[in-house]
């Protein structure tokens, strides 16, 4: 059964609890929307929380806040970044909730659904852009978890083929201007790459990839969280076709998926789907053997 409560969070007096007997979040509606709290019934919160920014409201600078979060790719200082600090409209469901934005001065609206099963540790996040303007807008929905320090993310390789089976290339592999090949975070395997969060190094680290088998894990000690996402070969993505990224810096590592390039029209939508899944009792997994035998089972 998923209960919904309304509770305080972190000076935040307006959050929404969404709950079964296994998991629970917390969403903001003072804010955001951003899913601030996720973790395992009465576990620790496994995303991210800038504790500067707890109970804060208003204002015209972007804010962390932490969880997660949706944005407009390509990245850009004046679109990507508005700030997201005023309430939201609130609508309960049978099993989650909706979560709407005000219109931001370009005339989209953001809108987060959230859907917990009865019964298991899963859950669906839709997200929603509306044009609310008179001229059509191109973008790429961008959804990002922040998770907390201390773990590391893993993501699939696209499936491999011979030199005599394919002679073009598959996919790509994106990397930024700070992006280093060599630092000792990444884990370079042939089967996935790894990118652990450390918070004794003071520099980042970000990479995207074209993941056509739409899946990656964060995983903390024994909990891992496991997010899956759409991926269709006939269609651009952004930045160089990935719709896949993560980024690591001293306090947090995040999970990002992206949409597709799209123009939405005035008055009309487009989504982005993600699932999720909790675990518990996992053993690590670092080399390509033990992520086929201890996470991808959980996929």
């Amino acid at each position: 059964m998923v209960e919904l409560d309304k509770v305080s969070y972190k000076g935040w007096p307006n959050c929404v609890k969404i709950s079964n007997e296994l998991i629970e979040l917390i969403v903001l509606s003072d804010v955001g929307p951003r899913i601030i709290h996720l973790a395992f019934k009465g576990g620790e919160n496994l995303l991210y929380e800038n504790e500067e920014d707890a109970g804060q409201t208003g204002g015209n600078k972007w804010r962390t806040y932490g969880g997660h979060r949706l944005w407009h790719a390509p990245e850009d200082i004046v679109r990507t970044y508005v700030p997201d600090n005023f309430p939201v409209q609130v609508k309960l469901l049978k099993d989650g909730a909706r979560f709407s934005a005000p219109i931001e001065a370009n005339g989209i609206q953001k809108i987060v659904e959230v859907h917990l099963s009865e019964s298991e540790a899963r859950v669906k996040v839709n997200h929603t852009m509306i044009n609310h303007s008179v001229w059509p807008i191109p973008l790429a929905m961008w959804a990002l978890t922040v998770m907390k320090a201390g773990g590391k993310v893993i993501v699939p390789h696209p499936p491999k083929f011979s030199h005599d089976d394919n002679l073009l290339p598959t996919h790509t592999l994106t990397l930024w201007g700070f992006t280093k090949m060599d630092d000792p975070r990444w884990i370079w395997g042939d089967k996935y790459y790894s990118l652990k969060q450390d918070s004794s190094l003071d520099y980042c680290q970000k990479i995207g990839s074209t993941n056509t088998y739409g899946w990656a894990a964060y995983q903390l000690g024994d909990q891992v969280f496991i997010k899956r996402f759409g991926y269709n070969p006939s269609l651009t993505y952004p930045d160089m076709n990935c719709n896949f990224e993560t980024y690591t810096d001293q306090n947090m590592l995040e999970v990002e998926t992206l949409g597709p390039m799209v123009e939405i029209q005035p008055g009309k939508k487009t989504e982005h789907i993600e699932e999720w899944s909790l675990h518990k009792d996992i053993k690590p997994a670092v080399t390509d053997a033990e992520i086929d035998q201890n996470i991808l089972p959980l996929v």
